[in-house]
């Protein structure tokens, strides 16, 4: 896929305030600081297109950016994050449950996971309730240029302890913002299923 123009276009918490124009989306999920700003303004060739920040839990809405003006990625609210009360987490699911289980716009799901580390409950029930909702996933194992070679088989061996990557809707792709490794695989994932 090549990228011609990408650009933020709104942020929303409820179904009136999603862009109203029918073009595809793929939503990103993730826990805080696992990457997913890094990984958006990577596969569209931008430096500060999405808002990367040292202080997990920023993104409090549902971020659309319009590319190549025919399809959106839609960054969710990271989950997880401690400091940000029950009720709040408690809104941000119910917003991400609305949009995940109401929008027809949706195409596919890609689940970032950091690949310094095992899988989170929360990563485990993000992935069944995307099986549940039976959306095409991609899963990404970020950061993966902070581990060593010799540990990359380590993390698809942990993926497979916690996840049942068994299905035909699903994909594994190592990734890194800072060597783009992998950039061109997502791109090529997420062009497959804007269909």
């Amino acid at each position: 896929m090549i990228i011609k123009n990408s650009e933020y276009a709104v942020s929303a918490v409820r179904e009136d305030q999603y862009p109203k124009d029918d073009f595809p989306e793929i939503a990103l999920a993730g826990r805080s600081n696992v990457g997913k700003s890094s990984l958006i303004n990577t596969i569209l060739n931008r430096k500060n297109l999405a808002r990367t920040s040292s202080q997990p839990g920023k993104t409090q809405t549902l971020n659309f950016y319009r590319v190549n003006e025919d399809f959106y990625l839609v960054d969710v609210p990271g989950y997880g994050y401690a400091k940000v009360s029950q009720k709040k987490r408690q809104e941000f699911g119910e917003m991400i449950q609305d949009y995940l289980e109401t929008r027809a716009n949706l195409k596919g799901l890609i689940i970032l996971i950091d690949s310094r580390h095992e899988p989170t409950q929360d990563d485990i029930a993000m992935y069944s309730y995307a099986q549940y909702l039976d959306l095409p996933i991609l899963v990404v194992c970020t950061k993966i240029d902070k581990i060593k070679k010799s540990q990359v088989n380590k993390v698809y061996s942990n993926l497979k302890k916690h996840l049942d990557l068994d299905h035909d809707n699903i994909t594994v792709l190592t990734f890194s913002s800072v060597t783009k490794f992998h950039v061109e695989e997502v791109r090529n994932w997420i062009e497959d299923h804007l269909e």
